[in-house]
């Protein structure tokens, strides 16, 4: 009627709960995932953990060391040394004795030295000494079978004295008695009297065999049906683990989307 006024109820607002709930919803359908970003950080987080220990677990061989020719010194006892320098550009003096083995090792504290007779009287006793020359006793240990490359089979180690001008390296004194000679483009030696055939420092992965002085054709094979400490070739505990873990994330996954659409 005119002149009469007409109230209005107007519901009470909560502009900070409608906002928050504006911005939920804005951003669920805005989201490709159907769950929280936290989670998803934290799925693909778990996710790939599980992947490194699943293919760790497939696949546990690791690089034992490398193959290649080791080069010592005598140090005037009875005890080898580990070279601090190549055959290239160490110059023995008259009467040194020095030995190189085809051997599998990561560096020098696990490399296995020459063996037989290291004695310069004994090995140089035929070459008698010569003017303007110097005498070096050389030992060539071409390794157990364990460290040949496949199909090849290291020859029986075996002794020189090499006589050589005054400035000659071991290099020199090397090829004179026991060429030929093998170098990879960064003078590294690969092969002492074409021993081995291919192959220069390339990297060997562990099968737990090891580099020992016992040839390990002499010794007991381990059993066919698992290694030494009774396991078996099959899965691991860890790839099973690996794969419950997988699935229960997926699950969860699977749970957080249908509790976000409900």
């Amino acid at each position: 009627m005119p002149g009469r006024r007409y109230r209005c109820r107007v519901p009470a607002q909560r502009p900070y709960e409608e906002a928050a709930a504006v911005i939920r919803r804005r951003t669920s359908l805005a989201s490709p995932f159907p769950f929280p970003f936290p989670f998803l950080f934290l799925f693909l987080f778990l996710l790939v953990s599980v992947l490194v220990l699943v293919v760790g677990a497939a696949d546990p061989a690791r690089a034992a060391g490398y193959r290649y020719w080791s080069f010592w010194e005598r140090d005037g006892g009875s005890a080898w040394t580990y070279a601090t320098q190549g055959p290239s550009t160490a110059r023995p003096s008259d009467g040194d004795v020095q030995g190189f083995r085809f051997t599998v090792s990561q560096d020098a504290d696990d490399a296995a030295g020459p063996r037989g007779a290291a004695d310069f009287a004994s090995l140089c006793a035929r070459t008698p000494p010569r003017e303007g020359h110097k005498r070096v006793a050389l030992v060539i240990d071409f390794g157990m079978a364990a460290d040949a490359p496949s199909g090849e089979t290291p020859p029986a180690p075996r002794t020189a004295c090499a006589r050589v001008p005054e400035d000659a390296t071991t290099a020199d004194a090397l090829a004179a008695v026991a060429g030929p000679l093998r170098y990879d483009t960064n003078a590294l030696l690969c092969a002492i009297a074409d021993y081995p055939e291919k192959g220069c420092g390339e990297p060997v992965p562990d099968t737990g065999a090891g580099t020992s002085d016992e040839d390990p054709q002499t010794s007991a094979p381990a059993s066919a049906s698992g290694s030494e400490d009774g396991s078996s070739g099959g899965p691991s505990l860890g790839l099973f683990a690996g794969a419950g873990v997988v699935a229960l994330l997926g699950a969860a996954a699977v749970w957080q989307a249908r509790r976000r659409r409900g």
